[in-house]
């Protein structure tokens, strides 16, 4: 019978079977990623990306059913996340024991540029911070070097460190007006 590996072991063992296959060939590990975002009631956002589906939407104070998180929300988890997996694989790869890893993400913002109030104030966050706090018995220069590594390696924090190419397209769908539903003869 096979032993059980830890699941570090585990981790490390699937990370060196991508890199040598991405190493032999590169064009596995490019592509294009797609989520699928849809409005079907207010401002409630259902989100779809291959079999997850989630929801988006903002609490009734801001308009919304509360159904779910803010788009805000999102964007702190998904650098989190990235950040918490990141510390993860690179303490397998680097043979960094860890116990626990937590990732806090804190955003500013100045509600006054999303809702339009004053235009010289930016729509987004003002400026982003994380902290984490990573557990393990190895020596702290190592966690150290650990934090650093997968730092530089985080797709999330350099998408958000750098100027990236964004472009956007409209598609509009004309919409077929019910027969028998124009103004009436009075102008109502």
């Amino acid at each position: 019978m096979a032993e059980e590996k830890d699941p570090a072991t585990k981790l490390k063992t699937t990370i060196d079977r991508n890199v040598k296959a991405i190493q032999r060939r590169p064009s596995i590990g490019q592509g294009t990623a797609t989520t699928r975002c849809r409005i079907e009631s207010g401002v409630t956002c259902h989100i779809e990306d291959g079999p997850w589906k989630l929801v988006a939407d903002e609490s009734p104070g801001d308009g919304g059913a509360g159904l779910g998180p803010d788009a805000g929300v999102f964007g702190r988890a998904a650098l989190g996340a990235c950040l918490a997996q990141g510390y993860a694989i690179w303490a397998a790869q680097m043979e960094i024991p860890i116990d626990n890893v937590e990732v806090v993400v804190e955003a500013d913002y100045d509600a006054r540029g999303m809702f339009g109030v004053d235009d010289t104030v930016a729509p987004g966050w003002t400026a982003l911070r994380y902290t984490a706090h990573i557990s393990s018995p190895a020596d702290p220069k190592r966690v150290e070097e650990l934090f650093d590594y997968a730092n530089r390696h985080s797709p999330l924090l350099d998408d958000m460190r750098r100027a990236l190419s964004v472009t956007g397209e409209l598609k509009i769908a004309q919409s077929v007006k019910p027969a028998g539903r124009g103004p009436s003869p009075d102008g109502e």
